[in-house]
């Protein structure tokens, strides 16, 4: 464990701005102190241990539960992207017999990288799902998050006809999985004042599911070197008795140096690769932003001229000709690196970072290609869900998986004894 915190790691640990834990420093309310070599403001681990929703970075880290598949455990994914949702699950031990997935792009990524999977592209309203009824263990999806439909009182699986989340349940009853899992944007907790995800959740119940209480996950917390947050939603089948637990958070997070040089995620340097690159005005700019930095480092009038009206409204806009600090994790990555909203500076050089570099931060491995223009390939890492953090949820999976089958087989003994032995079965009785 560290003595000391940076201003920026406790702003990331804790979700909150920079601005905020300064005015928590005057209240009190969390106190920094200068460090005593370098005299910059940090924070000691032994004030940070007293938040309890963090408090487990400053213990003995708990082992994680991470048990090897006790048979061909298998999964259907839609909306798959560029696979790292189910790159991660294979990581942790399932078996992909369907992906569904309509960019060409994206699909065309999938195939050279696993032509062994069975990509379907195109619509996914299209596909009958009816053959796999019975035969899959986990059906997943990343279901775009679109208008959602209330029509009625009881928020049911007929009301979300027209939207994606509708294909995603329509899967569910057609294959009848033991465990469906989706995933999505933070913001779904909160929208339309949570009764769009009340609405998945009562869907999924009519379905026959017991639904484990949505969860946002952090990625930092699951070795991804991003400040990415996304939220799942778990669904048991009904006749299954097993638990779900969330993954187990690890006690360490990783840095932009750390996806990005050898060390403790990689065993070498990033590879190079193409990035896109900054017109010669937006580089000036951006060559006046330190490490960690962004708009409010620049000279007042460049502030005004490159922010223009925007300057005046309220907000930080923190991502704004944002210079990414090697000793931070990554914000979240855009589907565009260079855009003026969404930029994503290398510490170093002056210039967005590369696919590769992309690509690592989302902890992709280096030999998983993708396809099709540079800025498709920037849009298909954007839009995915960390592997590391996919392997994280993998491992829940498969430990429930385990505990269902380890329960039907010694159910299956049980009753096979109690066959063989009238008596015991009168006196069971």
């Amino acid at each position: 464990m560290k003595p000391f915190y940076t201003l920026a790691e406790v702003a990331d640990i804790l979700s909150v701005s920079k601005e905020t834990l300064r005015r928590w420093d005057k209240s009190k309310k969390l106190t920094s102190i200068r460090h005593p070599i370098n005299n910059y403001r940090v924070y000691k681990a032994e004030d940070l241990a007293k938040f309890e929703k963090i408090g487990f970075l400053f213990k003995e880290p708990s082992p994680q539960k991470n048990e090897r598949p006790m048979k061909n455990f298998t999964s259907i994914e839609l909306f798959a992207g560029a696979g790292g949702l189910a790159l991660g699950l294979e990581n942790a031990g399932l078996h992909c017999q369907l992906l569904s997935e309509i960019n060409k792009d994206a699909c065309q990524t999938l195939k050279i990288n696993r032509p062994n999977w069975n990509v379907i592209e195109g619509d996914v309203a299209k596909i009958d799902f009816s053959p796999f009824e019975g035969k899959i263990d986990v059906l997943t999806g990343g279901f775009p998050c679109q208008a959602f439909s209330y029509a009625g009182k009881r928020l049911g699986f007929e009301d979300a006809r027209g939207t994606l989340f509708f294909e995603f349940a329509r899967a569910v009853k057609e294959v009848k999985p033991l465990i469906c899992v989706g995933e999505n944007v933070r913001g779904l907790l909160a929208h339309d004042n949570g009764k769009t995800i009340a609405g998945m959740v009562s869907i999924l119940d009519e379905l026959g599911y017991d639904v484990i209480q949505p969860k946002v996950l952090k990625a930092i917390f699951h070795r991804v070197p991003q400040k990415r947050e996304r939220v799942f939603i778990v669904g048991i089948r009904k006749d299954l008795n097993v638990n779900f637990e969330w993954p187990t958070p690890h006690n360490e997070v990783f840095t932009v140096k750390d996806a990005l040089k050898k060390g403790r995620l990689y065993d070498s340097d990033v590879p190079e690769s193409a990035g896109q690159t900054y017109p010669e005005s937006k580089k000036k700019i951006m060559e006046l932003i330190p490490p960690g930095g962004y708009w409010r480092d620049l000279p007042i009038d460049l502030q005004k001229s490159y922010m223009k009206g925007s300057f005046h409204l309220s907000g930080g806009k923190t991502g704004m000709a944002r210079r990414i600090s090697w000793d931070e994790p990554c914000l979240t990555l855009t589907c565009a690196p260079a855009q003026k909203q969404t930029e994503r500076c290398h510490p170093e050089e002056t210039r967005p970072f590369t696919v590769r570099e992309y690509a690592r931060i989302q902890t992709f491995p280096d030999n998983w290609e993708f396809t099709g223009s540079l800025t498709s390939q920037y849009a298909q890492i954007g839009n995915a869900v960390p592997v590391n953090l996919a392997e994280a949820i993998g491992h829940s999976i498969v430990n429930s998986l385990n505990e269902y089958y380890r329960s039907s087989e010694n159910e299956g003994k049980k009753n096979s004894r109690i066959e063989k032995n009238p008596q015991d079965k009168l006196i069971c009785t």
